[in-house]
């Protein structure tokens, strides 16, 4: 059964960087704006962020201590227009 249209829900991104200082969360779901989504560090040194999404195709990638960064968790990549590729989940 398909989601219906209009209907959000929680997806949760999350990167282990137990060094770094700042992480961000950034994709087609907020225009590639680096800095609007911070992501919090757990004790562990994983970094999360929790977004409301429609079900969808979107692209993404981390924004690590001011340089981008690959979900290495994720399988699912496809090229952009800076010669690296971005991250892909499908809702």
């Amino acid at each position: 059964m398909e989601p219906k249209t209009g209907t959000r829900r929680p997806i949760t991104f999350q990167l282990s960087a137990p060094e770094a200082r700042a992480v961000f969360l950034a994709g087609s779901f907020n225009d590639w704006e680096a800095t609007s989504l911070p992501m919090a560090q757990d004790e562990r040194g994983v970094w999360k962020a929790e977004v409301d999404l429609e079900a969808g195709v979107y692209e993404y990638r981390f924004m690590v201590d001011g340089e981008w960064q690959d979900d290495p968790e994720c399988e699912e990549r496809c090229a952009n227009g800076f010669g690296t590729c971005n991250c892909v989940v499908r809702i």
